[in-house]
């Protein structure tokens, strides 16, 4: 700040505090200054000198004040007297991670940042992690939300800067005082301007001197409009550009709202209306306009800057906090009035995003940050409750941006929650709340009835929820009386709410005509699955206190029997079954209303589960002295389950879906545990109490079965008798819950774990499941916990994953006794899902298919009478009846499934009496087996249960009923107490032991005839052979195997077969290929071809594509295709041409017309562009769906036979140096003779040429043969495939008569031989005999199709590009533009050299192409200078220090050195002192890539075999560069090479190393590529995903400096971190606007790119600017699932097997086909916008 600007400052905080309020000043400086610096000019933002003067102007003064002195000065004093805060408070901004304990935490709600969890001891403890959806705050210090470590390092006390000093003493008096007078002023003035409403006109003390007619047109942010709406209503309004109307629609969404134009009042007016008449155009509700006047403006804005400021100012110090939360608080002079914090919270709907943000935030780091504040805001929140909740409720904005979501930290504190529930009843409030919002929805009798709601309010509304469950997530274990009266009193509120809901909703079956409109259904169900976890909490309140527990039973049995609801409409009436009477009122669930929602009952039926267990029950006539009307509480959960019964059974198919949907959510785990589970609860209640002949009958009654069971005679209609025979399957399955369920703390004596453990092993028994598909299927508790991990690891073992798939759990099989096959929470699929798994495990361990039920554990005494219905006369009825229907009559009246049940009901039965007789040697009164025995009308239930084995369609449970027959046995020796042995060798014994040695003879019988069978055809073919072998005796004798087994064959000609066979693939002793004949099936029409020059071409799939995979300069900036001149590839191999092939093969013309099929339908698909390129020609292959988009001719390989003899006398006459001449000669003469003028004097320099012009036609001297004639079909084909390379290699246009063309096949076949080498290599793979059968044919058929494609090309050419690539190695070409040595990759130059060779024996009037022996010695003497440059390039580039010392000694050491010697000399800038061995070692070391991908070409291009060593793995390097050179003729010490041309390539190497390109090169080593070239890897990732994670958190995007939420990207190729998905980043690519990762992969990855979004822990593959799919992360949890959106929550580590899978998908180019498989499989019907992520 400037001297002057200093004093000025001084003078104004003297004037200030002269005056004994500040406030009037205050007010007239700031109504001066503030409209000079906001709004001045045409935009609402600052630029950095106005943001500087708000500083120096407004802000400074106010901190001169502050502090009295130099704001700097003053508040280093204070920091050496303040003390930091034990609470982190850290405010979290969208999509910022978070982590909960699960082991410590109070509640899910307390979480920590990323900073605080890392310097914790929660690390090493369960946590889960999450991304934040915004607004909350950091509890690290929170003492109340932690049951363990509540502090990290930073904040725990005593840590450095912590301090315990109380607060305001911290603070001089003087400074104290002045803070509160300027906080009042100031902050009064900040919520005066951010709730002003006069958009005008100002206050009377904040009006200017000057009035300006300046005013803006103000757009505010709503959620009704998107994105291109506003962008379109603005371009059509205030006639901006796209780019301006694009900036103004980000501004209005981030901040909320935005000033679109400025002017007069008049031209704002107009604005206005003219934004809103084009907003109705498009939506119902016009955009929300507001024209303010330039000063209203500027004091707004400023009023937000100092809440901004205030944060920094509570910062400073807990006394400034503390006098801040003061006057926040304060109560207003006027006692109707609010404190100035309940102003701002109670205008909270009304202000925009922006505003809000900052108020929340202020709010978080300043009242929630002290705990008596805290207190104070949460009662003045509590206060206001209703008010801001129906704020809410009718606005638009997200709940994360209402100061309503600050619930969440107020009733989750355990302390304020009760005192809130003490002074305040606050579950009243929350409860009243919800009920004036939702009673427009109750109809006449007082019910919800939701048909036609409205959605979005509704949706709304069922936030309000979350607040009952957070006030009650904290179980108080204190209770006073105030306490405990409050509550009861929420309690009855809450019981009158769900009063309404009693019988909400109700259906009627419909008869005859299906229902026209489908009943509102959701709503309720909604409310339900809401309110699941508060049912739970309110009775685990009530459990906490034995006289509250017995008066909430006392309020919930009252509140029911004061339900009106589906009254009964006839008397009582009498019905007898089995001489037992009982009376009851008809009712019929078929024909008279029925409501699923009965929350009522079911609380009560929870709350007597808790009396029973606690023992409380033994009180309960105190408080209900007439006792309770069991037959009234069970009758409507009676009803429910009646109801889901006939809708299994399809009798109200005519009610349409919604019922359906109705009964699957009610068993479903989302609802059940506070529905259907408590539903079966209060009928085992009933079954408890009530006389079980009356139970039963009442049940008969209800399901409308009790005629079907007491009379003789039935009806004859068949679907009345279908539906009969299901609703009993139905009531007998409920009969089985009923008397077997007995897993519930309360009713039996189990644990929760127990309940958790019983869950999970059925669970299991239906397959082996994965971590999160069981924590899905299990309930899960207030805390979003399901106790899996307390009990998993006794019930069963984890199978760990493999690359894909996730890891699963299977069952131990000592748990697989516990298995019921009637368990109540299988689903129908389930249940037969289960029976048929564990049927064929028994089946394949040899045991007998008997499920019988398992052993159950006792009832406690409250509901020990239970058992007694299955001894009561009624159901024994039933059981005998059914059985009687199945033995005596037909199939009609009983099922299979009916009789299922029936057994496991007996065995129920006889299980039960077994275990009293066992337990109990005394008179046991339950006597089920005497009962089935007793004789009624001649037959007992035994005698019908025996008979039952001889109907044949039971033949499935005849193990079943074996083993029931043998319990009987049992049961009756445990009676008559005689020693059970005997019956329990019957049970030992596999109740399907006779059966199943039957099985086993007869499997026996037939292995042995099959076996005679087979012995017996191997006999006759043996007779056969040998009859044969008889008949044509001369044959054998003729043959090499006739002689003697010591005495090897030898031909006549031995040495030439020597030859042949050898694997030698270039010069005089070349092998022969191995040439066989070629017999292909199309895939499309299956026909079968011989691969033939001259018939119609077969084809291989293929894929071109561009590729970064062996860059050794990532990220480089490719040059301009439409100019670039491929000649010469860099040895950095920036970006390569990739062509694969899955090896399937086609007919030409089938795959033309398949092409053309494909094209024409794909055209038609939705979003068909995202999977296809059709532009480019992209199909997928019709066999195994790979992407491809051309296809690769396949060639006939040409016998190449030499004549071995003449080899070697031209080999005597051909030597290197006369072949380099010869090659020179030509090349002139070429020359020659396609130009008019002779430029023999331009060439007359060259030492190479010095013969004379007859040696123009030397080079046919050595042998030539016409050249390969290939038929139309595969001429056409070569076009098509060279066409490809071109387009797509470099980006541009078909042109097949462009002369770059033969150029882009030559580089895609070396670059494809180079990415297949690194493949190899990195995998540990010998570089033969590894590629599959179709990969190595994909590789064969692109060699010779690169070697045949120079035919469908112009000759000349070609011989032009031989000369510019022969120009690479002999400079003296006078070709313009050649490049150094350095700067060419020599494996791309010899593969262009070698198939373009052959261009240089055409003739003008004769198509000629060398001979084998020609050929022969080309491509060795190409070999041989390719090599030498090679090695020279390596000595050229090499820089690595030596080593471990090597010896001196040796030839090849000392030719190295003599070389290197010679290198120096021609080379400016090299250094010369470096030992042979080393240079030895560095050329082994470089030369091995070249060399082995030279392998590769030579072996597909000849078809001679290599080396058997290089298809071992186990060779060494020096044994691999042994056969490699053996193999392409090379000597292995490769200086012997320059030994033997001494003379030809001394001058090489001046030219070479004498071009000033090389020591350029060389003084600038960072462009200088090494040898061996580096095998690229994706990035290095850390272990564990939290560090990722804190990465992310760290992450600042390079192009804004705003808090919004960012999405950091790491590219997994370089590993740079990009901001993606963000407009901020975005680029312009090739004219169009893309996100960062779509242009960075431009240039990283040629186009596709591998990025891993780290806040949605997945992978993103990119094959283009608009392609892309998602793909699963590296990252596993302990139970090897991955997480993406970290949905679940679970620590993340690193999966070595699945990053190199990823690894895998990039080296070997799969990721397009990746892309194309995964959208194909999806259907795409919203597409994503790749291009702009």
């Amino acid at each position: 700040m400037a001297e002057g600007e200093e004093t000025a400052v001084r003078q104004l905080r003297m004037k200030w505090q002269e005056s004994p309020f500040c406030g009037p000043e205050l007010y007239r400086y700031l109504a001066e200054q503030v409209p000079r610096i906001y709004c001045t000019r045409g935009k609402t933002g600052l630029s950095e000198e106005e943001e500087e003067m708000v500083g120096t102007t407004l802000l400074r003064p106010l901190e001169w004040y502050l502090f009295g002195e130099d704001p700097q000065l003053g508040l280093e004093k204070l920091q050496q007297v303040s003390g930091s805060s034990q609470l982190c408070g850290r405010v979290f901004k969208e999509g910022e991670t978070t982590y909960t304990c699960r082991d410590c935490a109070i509640d899910p709600t307390c979480v920590l940042c990323m900073d605080c969890f890392q310097n914790s001891v929660h690390r090493n403890h369960r946590y889960k992690m999450h991304s934040s959806s915004g607004g909350g705050f950091c509890d690290c210090g929170d003492m109340e939300a932690w049951k363990t470590g509540p502090s990290c390092k930073k904040h725990e006390p005593g840590a450095e800067g912590d301090t315990d000093m109380g607060a305001e003493s911290q603070l001089e008096d003087g400074l104290m005082e002045r803070a509160r007078m300027l906080f009042q002023v100031l902050f009064k003035y900040t919520v005066d301007m951010l709730v002003w409403e006069e958009g005008q006109e100002l206050p009377a003390e904040l009006q200017p001197s000057v009035k300006e007619d300046t005013y803006y047109c103000v757009l505010y942010n709503d959620e009704h409009h998107s994105y291109d709406h506003v962008i379109y209503t603005l371009q059509r309004s205030v006639q901006c550009d796209l780019v301006e109307a694009q900036t103004h629609t980000n501004l209005i969404d981030k901040e909320g709202r935005r000033a679109v134009k400025r002017g007069t009042l008049q031209a704002c007016h107009e604005a206005k209306q003219a934004i809103q008449s084009n907003s109705e155009h498009i939506s119902l509700q016009p955009l929300r306009v507001e024209i303010l006047h330039s000063a209203v403006m500027a004091h707004q804005s400023f009023a937000l800057r100092l809440g901004t400021w205030f944060q920094q100012v509570v910062n400073y110090s807990v006394g400034f906090r503390q006098v801040f939360c003061q006057v926040s608080l304060q109560a207003a002079l006027d006692p109707e009035l609010h404190c100035l914090i309940s102003r701002l919270m109670l205008c909270d709907a009304k202000l925009y995003k922006g505003a809000r943000k900052i108020v929340h935030d202020l709010i978080v780091c300043s009242l929630l940050m002290e705990t008596e504040y805290k207190r104070l805001f949460a009662i003045e929140f509590a206060k206001n409750y209703k008010q801001l909740q129906e704020d809410f409720i009718n606005d638009d904005h997200e709940r994360s941006i209402s100061v309503t979501a600050l619930s969440v930290q107020i009733f989750t504190v355990p302390t304020l929650a009760r005192q809130l529930i003490e002074e305040g009843n606050v579950v009243k409030v929350i409860i009243d709340t919800v009920m004036e919002m939702l009673s427009e929805h109750l109809d006449d009798n007082n019910r919800f009835h939701f048909q036609g709601y409205n959605s979005e309010r509704f949706f709304r509304i069922q936030v309000v929820f979350h607040d009952l469950k957070y006030i009650l997530i904290s179980k108080p274990t204190i209770w006073t009386e105030r306490l405990r009266q409050q509550f009861l009193e929420g309690l009855r509120a809450f019981l009158g709410m769900l009063k309404c809901m009693q019988g909400m909703e109700e259906v009627k079956r419909q008869f005859g005509q299906h229902i026209e409109v489908e009943p509102e259904w959701e709503a309720g169900f909604s409310i339900q699955i809401q309110l699941r976890h508060t049912l739970s909490m309110f009775q685990d309140w009530c459990t906490a206190d034995e006289e509250l527990l017995l008066q909430g039973y006392k309020e919930c049995y009252n509140t029911l029997m004061s339900c009106t609801n589906q009254p009964f409409k006839s008397e009582e009436v009498d019905t007898h079954m089995c001489n037992h009477v009982l009376r009851f009122k008809p009712y019929k669930v078929s024909q008279d209303p029925v409501s699923i929602h009965l929350p009522i009952s079911r609380l009560l039926a929870g709350l007597y589960v808790h009396l029973c267990r606690s023992g409380a029950i033994n009180r309960l006539h105190e408080y209900l002295p007439a006792g309770c009307d069991i037959a009234y509480m069970v009758e409507y959960p009676l009803r429910c389950l009646v109801l889901a019964a006939q809708v299994a059974a399809e009798m109200w198919r005519r009610n349409g879906l919604s019922l359906v949907s109705q009964v699957y959510y009610y068993q479903d785990v989302k609802c059940r545990d506070e529905m259907f589970d408590k539903d079966i609860i209060m009928l085992q209640i009933a079954a408890s109490k009530m006389d079980p002949n009356h139970f039963m009958i009442l049940i008969l009654q209800r399901f409308e079965l009790f005629e079907f069971f007491n009379r003789s005679t039935v009806s004859r209609d068949k679907e009345l008798v279908k539906q009969l025979n299901r609703l009993t399957e139905e009531m007998l399955h409920l009969l089985i819950i009923i008397l077997g369920e007995r897993y519930i703390p309360g009713i039996s004596n189990v644990t929760k774990e127990d309940v958790t453990m019983r869950e999970v092993i059925h669970l299991l028994c239906i397959e082996s499941m994965a971590h999160s598909g069981l924590v899905k299927a299990l309930p899960d508790n207030e805390n979003n916990e399901t106790g899996l991990e307390n009990v998993i690891q006794k019930v069963a073992t984890f199978k760990k994953p493999g690359v894909s798939g996730h890891g699963v759990y299977e069952l131990k099989k000592e748990c697989l006794k516990e298995f019921n096959p009637f368990f109540y929470h299988y689903s129908k699929s389930q249940h037969s899902k289960a029976e048929d798994a564990q049927k064929k495990r028994r089946k394949l361990e040899n045991s007998g298919k008997a499920l019988p039920p398992p052993d159950p554990p006792e009832f406690l005494p409250a509901f020990a009478n239970i058992v007694n219905v299955l001894n009561c006369d009624v159901l024994i009825h039933v059981l005998r009846t059914v059985l009687r229907r199945a033995v005596e009559t037909s199939g009609k009246l009983w099922t299979e499934a009916m009789i299922q049940r029936v057994l496991h009901l007996i065995g129920q039965g006889l299980l039960e009496e077994k275990q009293q007789l066992e337990a109990n040697r005394e008179e046991v009164a339950f006597d089920f087996s005497l009962k089935a025995r007793r004789i009624e009308h001649g037959k007992s239930l035994l005698t019908f249960l025996e008979k039952l084995k001889l109907v044949p369609p039971l033949e499935a449970q005849k193990d079943m009923i074996t083993w029931t027959l043998q319990m009987f046995e049992i049961v009756k020796c445990l009676r008559e107490k005689s020693s059970p042995t005997a019956a329990m060798s019957i049970e030992t014994t596999d109740p399907g032991e006779s059966i199943q040695d039957k099985e086993k003879a007869e499997r026996k019988r037939k292995a042995e005839a099959a076996k005679r069978h087979r012995q017996k055809i191997m006999a006759q073919m043996s007779a056969m052979q040998k009859n044969f072998i008889e008949s044509h005796k001369m044959l054998y004798e003729s043959t090499p195997q006739a002689q003697g087994p010591g005495e090897p064959f030898v031909p006549e000609d031995s040495s030439a077969m020597i030859l042949g066979e050898s694997r030698v693939a270039l010069g005089p002793k070349r092998g022969s290929g191995v040439v066989e004949r070629e017999a292909l099936t199309c895939i499309l029409c299956q026909e079968e071809q011989e691969v033939r020059a001259d018939s119609t071409a077969m084809v291989l799939t293929a894929c071109v594509q561009r590729s970064a995979v062996l860059t050794q300069c990532r990220g480089k900036v490719l040059p301009n295709t439409e100019t670039f001149e491929p000649l010469f590839m860099h040895p950095d191999l920036a970006c390569g041409t990739h062509t694969g092939s899955c090896g399937h093969v086609m007919h030409a013309p089938c795959w033309q017309k398949y092409f053309e099929a494909v094209q024409n339908t794909t055209r038609n698909r939705l979003h068909a562009e995202l999977i296809f390129d059709l532009e480019n020609g992209e199909y997928l292959c019709p066999l195994c769906k790979s992407l491809c988009n051309t296809v690769i001719p396949l060639i006939p390989l040409q016998p190449l036979k030499l004549n071995y003899d003449n080899a070697e006398l031209v080999g005597q006459l051909l030597t290197f140096p006369r072949w380099l001449e010869i090659v020179l000669a030509r090349i002139k003469g070429l020359k020659a003779t396609s130009q008019a003028n002779d430029h023999s004097h331009e060439m007359a320099e060259n030492p190479f040429f010095m013969e004379s012009p007859a040696d123009f036609r030397s080079i046919l001297s050595f042998g030539v043969q016409a050249t390969a004639q290939y038929s139309e079909s595969i001429n056409e084909m070569l076009v098509v495939c060279a066409t490809a390379a071109y387009r797509v290699g470099l980006k541009v246009d078909p042109n097949e008569t462009d002369p770059r063309v033969p150029l882009m096949s030559w580089n895609t076949c070396a670059f494809t031989i180079q990415a297949i080498e690194n493949m190899l290599e990195e995998e540990g793979k010998p570089l033969f005999g590894s590629l599959q059968n179709r990969q190595h044919a994909g590789l064969k058929a692109l060699v010779q199709f690169a070697a045949a494609q120079r035919l469908t090309s112009s000759q000349p050419v070609v011989q032009k590009h031989f000369t510019h690539l022969l120009s690479g190695l002999i400079p003296d070409l006078n070709v313009d533009g050649t490049s150094s040595i350095l700067d060419i990759d020599l494996f791309h130059l010899l593969v262009g050299l070698v198939l373009a060779i052959p261009a240089l024996y055409q003739e003008e009037a004769v198509d000629l192409q060398p001979s084998p022996i020609s050929s022969a010695y080309n491509h060795l003497y190409i070999v041989q200078l390719v090599t030498m440059a090679h090695v020279v390039q390596i000595l050229l580039s090499s820089d690595d220090p030596p080593g471990m010392l090597g010896e001196e000694e040796g030839e090849e050491h000392r030719s190295a050195t003599e070389l290197y010697q010679t290198v120096v000399q021609c080379t400016e800038g090299l250094s010369g002192d470096v030992p042979g061995w080393c240079l030895t070692d560095r050329v082994r070391r470089g030369v091995a890539q070249f060399l082995r991908c030279a392998g590769l070409f030579f072996s597909c291009l000849t078809g001679v075999p290599p080396p058997e060593v290089l298809s071992s793995n186990e060779v060494s390097l020096e044994g691999q560069l042994e056969a490699l050179c053996s193999y392409l003729a090379l000597p292995t010490n490769l200086f012997q090479l320059f030994q033997d041309h001494k003379d030809t390539v001394i001058p090489l190497l001046h030219r070479w190393c004498g071009n000033p390109a090389v020591s350029t090169a060389l003084n600038d080593t960072s462009t200088v590529i090494r040898y061996p070239r580096k095998r690229n890897k994706l990035v290095e990732l850390p272990e564990d995903y939290s560090c990722l994670l804190n990465q992310a958190c760290h992450f600042k995007c390079p192009r804004s400096a705003d808090d919004e939420r960012k999405h950091p990207t790491l590219c997994l190729f370089c590993g740079a971190m990009l901001c993606s998905n963000s407009i901020c980043c975005q680029e312009t690519v090739d004219r169009e606007v893309v996100g960062a990762c779509a242009a960075h992969s431009v240039n990283c990855g040629a186009g596709v790119g591998m990025f891993l979004r780290i806040r949605e822990c997945e992978v993103v593959l990119m094959g283009s600017k608009t392609r892309g799919c998602v793909y699963p992360a590296p990252y596993l949890d302990d139970y090897g699932e991955t997480d993406p959106q970290l949905r679940r929550g679970n620590p993340l580590h690193l999966s070595p097997e699945r990053y190199k899978k990823l690894y895998q998908l990039w080296q070997q180019h799969c990721i397009m086909e990746e892309i194309a498989r995964s959208l194909e499989v999806v259907n795409v019907m919203f597409a994503f916008d790749w291009q702009m992520l």
